[in-house]
């Protein structure tokens, strides 16, 4: 129980920080992190060390590459790893798709306020019929759309603990 109440300061403290400065703070990710390891190596020894760690890497692998290309921010990555964490690999790697999921609708959501519906959809039929994946939209005409993604990561994670896994 302690533990899924640190993880809900975590979430919530990002959200709001992500929210009002678009930034997601290591003085709440690192310490969620390092709680993370302690409380499970304190409670399991060296299972709790794999299960914390195994989390941490599992959380940092599904979103360094998006990370690397310039899709999210630093901050995102470590929240994702510190739900790793503290909550382990399968939840943390459940916690990513359903993310990916809300991300993907609020990212769709955004492209059609900006671009309008009908745009969005021949866009999107346009994508489908020759697979080009080079049409963007953007509202400061450089060809980005962005959005404070600790939304889709807090609202995951809570999908996550309400529904468990999408497998």
């Amino acid at each position: 129980m302690i533990i899924q109440s640190v993880l809900g300061i975590t979430l919530i403290t990002s959200l709001i920080t992500d929210i009002r400065q678009r930034k997601i703070l290591n003085i709440v990710t690192f310490p969620a992190m390092l709680f993370g390891f302690l409380y499970h190596t304190a409670a399991q020894g060296w299972n709790g060390v794999l299960f914390s760690v195994s989390g941490f890497l599992v959380g940092l692998g599904v979103l360094l590459i998006p990370h690397l290309l310039g899709g999210m921010g630093a901050g995102d990555v470590k929240l994702m790893a510190a739900v790793g964490a503290m909550m382990g690999s399968a939840f943390v790697f459940h916690a990513f798709l359903y993310t990916a999921i809300i991300g993907g609708v609020i990212s769709a959501a955004l492209i059609m306020k900006k671009n309008g519906m009908w745009n969005t959809i021949k866009s999107a039929i346009f994508i489908v019929i020759f697979l080009r994946m080079d049409v963007v939209v953007s509202p400061d005409g450089k060809g980005h759309i962005t959005f404070p993604y600790g939304i889709a990561i807090v609202l995951g994670t809570g999908c996550t603990f309400v529904w468990g896994g999408l497998a």
